[in-house]
């Protein structure tokens, strides 16, 4: 039982020198939006959303920073602040409409996340000024 446990730590040790991508790419072209809207998206979003992800120190540490760095992966694959502005107008005002369904159903920013990030959680007043911005664009997202 001693043998397999020390494997193990031995081979989770190992692991830690296996490099991650936890890279930041150039911000291409940031959203545009109201200071008070663009603030809320910063502190809620743009961990995993935008290529100004601030990494904590837990996603040094393997498994954490497997897990961590493919959500940043997936989350810049579906929406990218950093990048929002090379989308087509239709394409900015569709993903403005589903940044609030998402919040709407509880979806963004994720449970899992928020343990962590507490800071990240959205207030009422939050929920309420997406609502509003996100209203002016539905129209052409539908």
């Amino acid at each position: 039982m001693k043998r397999i446990f020390f494997i193990l730590v031995g081979v989770l040790l190992v692991l830690q020198f296996f490099p991650i991508d936890r890279s930041n790419p150039p911000v291409k072209a940031e959203i545009q939006t109201s200071a008070e809207t663009k603030e809320i998206l910063k502190r809620s979003c743009y961990d995993c959303h935008s290529n100004e992800t601030i990494w904590p120190a837990y996603s040094y540490i393997f498994p954490a920073s497997l897990l961590i760095s493919h959500h940043v992966e997936e989350g810049r694959d579906e929406l990218n602040f950093s990048e929002f502005g090379l989308l087509t107008q239709k394409k900015q005002n569709k993903k403005i409409y589903e940044i609030w369904e998402q919040v709407e159903e509880g979806e963004m920013p994720p449970k899992d996340y928020l343990l962590l990030h507490p800071s990240a959680r959205l207030s009422d007043k939050d929920k309420e000024i997406l609502k509003q911005w996100s209203d002016r664009f539905s129209e052409d997202s539908e």
